[in-house]
């Protein structure tokens, strides 16, 4: 539960009216525990990133309440978090969270103007994903032996990634009701709460009908698919810790993460023809846009063919 801070000193209190803004962030963040249920990871960032900004207005202005913050101030804090060699990607996000902040203080009514209506973004470097390729995936996947239950758990593990194009927080969140492995279908929980059928396909099925007959949970009644070894949920940090070390083994370089087999799914279904549309869906991508990206990682690998075998490239 979200506890708002200790009350503030005299000195601090003129400064930072106790109605100002260290109070309006702790209501805000009652406010998404509350009615928006949002998680204590969410709360903790957006805490962060608030205190963050009100640190800077103390250290470069006398703080204020959110009536008196104008977009001047905003676009001053934005340059300062570049010239502190923030990455665009946490600007952004910085960002983000003050937009949601100020909503919320126009809708409360504390502010009749949103000062971040006309802030803007610094430009996103476009990444493309680096997927692995199809043999390499078979590499990894046929490396892990089934002798144990650890090995058929991961071996169910990197199946189901691949197979169904899952996140690695949607894998970790399956729950045995979520199988149906008769269809090899998995029913998953996206962001946004966005639930979707996925198709999981035959041979992560197989393998996670084995690895269900030998699994061994700490309690009767421990829903999620995949355990530790206590017998308890798989943590996403854990699966990235076996993907690496499993990579190793493989022979692989180690760099590809779990999200790495996404976009190996995503890149292998387009350079087979399969069309963006379909791919969005299982993917879960609530633009078309999103998974566009993954078009232009298929024209590099045209290109990069063509270039190798043309005699005139």
């Amino acid at each position: 539960m979200f506890q708002p801070k200790g009350t503030s000193s005299p000195s601090e209190a003129s400064d930072d009216s106790i109605g100002g803004l260290r109070a309006r962030i702790d209501a805000f963040l009652v406010y998404l525990q509350n009615e928006k249920g949002a998680s204590a990871h969410t709360l903790r960032c957006y805490r962060d990133d608030l205190e963050q900004f009100r640190d800077h207005l103390k250290a470069t202005s006398r703080p204020a309440t959110p009536v008196k913050i104008d977009a001047k101030r905003l676009r001053t804090y934005s340059a300062w978090l570049h010239s502190q060699g923030y990455a665009a990607s946490t600007i952004a996000r910085r960002l983000a969270s003050l937009r949601s902040f100020f909503r919320h203080e126009r809708r409360c009514g504390e502010v009749q103007v949103d000062p971040t209506a006309a802030l803007r973004n610094p430009k996103q470097p476009q990444r493309l994903p680096h997927p692995l390729g199809v043999d390499d995936v078979v590499r990894l996947i046929d490396a892990i032996p089934m002798s144990e239950p650890v090995g058929i758990r991961d071996r169910a593990l990197f199946e189901t990634l691949y197979g169904g194009g899952l996140r690695v927080g949607e894998l970790v969140a399956l729950d045995r009701e979520d199988l149906d492995l008769e269809e090899a279908l998995a029913r998953v929980r996206g962001k946004g709460k966005r639930e979707r059928m996925a198709p999981i396909g035959p041979m992560a099925a197989a393998c996670l009908a084995r690895w269900l007959q030998v699994r061994r949970p700490h309690r009767a009644d421990e829903a999620a698919v995949f355990l530790n070894q206590a017998g308890t949920r798989l943590t996403a940090r854990s699966v990235g810790r076996i993907f690496h070390e499993r990579q190793l083994r493989a022979g692989l370089d180690g760099s590809a993460s779990p999200h790495t087999l996404r976009h190996s799914f995503a890149t292998h279904l387009l350079d087979r023809g399969a069309d963006l549309r379909s791919v969005q869906e299982l993917l879960g991508h609530r633009r078309l846009t999103t998974t566009q990206i993954y078009t232009h990682v298929t024209q590099e690998r045209i290109l990069d063919a063509y270039r190798e075998a043309h005699p005139r490239a």
